[in-house]
């Protein structure tokens, strides 16, 4: 049975008064979750930490259930959409908060994640960085299909506008996948305050040459502050060995 290294690390960067991401790591090492709130001045705050709250409590409470693991990170990532929902019926002045959420679930023998918004993935493997989840957002999109190029999608003025979060009535798209998980690999969970401002090449290089989780989360955050650190900044990393 493999096990699994981990460690998370969250910074208010240096414009923002205000930490709207949250992360949760599963004491156990099951679960991880990282979600960036949006919306308001604490209604992103609020939002990202709901999402946290009930993805986590949902996998605890059914996690030895005979629910296949993608129907359980649907239902988990409902659960924090109508969490959310509720809240801004009850808090009207927060009705347009909403968070991202990244989802990571090693269960029966198969790893899963499950994925909203333009918080990321990554998997290094044998020194090479991959992005495993998709954004969902307007220029990824846009990228995807040809209509603009790389250097364009680095600096639109659409690169942050989401077409999917938790926090809408309208969810109509969660990438829930199978992830692919081998001994010596090393997985990346993050915020866009971290890839915004740092490549991936650094990210890479950052996480290929740490001795440690914690020194690889440490100079990541580093690393972004010092590129400008214009929003919060979130990492959660994992190394299965």
């Amino acid at each position: 049975m493999m096990k699994r290294r981990f460690t998370g690390l969250t910074d208010p960067g240096l414009l923002r008064s205000v930490n709207q991401d949250n992360f949760y790591l599963d004491p156990e090492g099951r679960f991880f979750i990282v979600a960036d709130g949006m919306g308001g001045h604490a209604g992103g705050q609020e939002a990202s930490q709901i999402a946290t709250k009930r993805i986590a409590a949902y996998l605890d409470e059914h996690w030895d259930s005979d629910m296949a693991s993608d129907v359980l990170l649907e239902e988990a990532l409902k659960q924090a959409n109508q969490g959310i929902l509720e809240d801004q019926y009850d808090h009207p002045e927060r009705g347009d908060m909403g968070t991202t959420a990244v989802v990571v679930a090693f269960r029966q023998n198969q790893p899963w994640y499950a994925h909203i918004g333009d918080s990321r993935l990554y998997r290094l493997r044998d020194s090479q960085l991959e992005q495993i989840s998709e954004d969902h957002t307007w220029v990824a999109r846009a990228l995807k299909v040809g209509d603009i190029s790389p250097e364009q999608a680095k600096v639109h003025p659409w690169r942050h506008v989401l077409f999917q979060c938790l926090g809408r009535k309208d969810l109509h798209q969660m990438d829930i996948y199978p992830l692919d998980v081998k001994a010596g690999d090393r997985l990346l969970m993050c915020s866009d305050g971290l890839t915004e401002e740092v490549p991936d090449e650094l990210i890479g290089e950052v996480l290929q040459s740490s001795q440690t989780c914690e020194e690889a989360a440490t100079q990541l955050v580093e690393a972004a502050k010092k590129a400008g650190g214009s929003d919060n900044i979130t990492v959660v990393i994992i190394v299965q060995y």
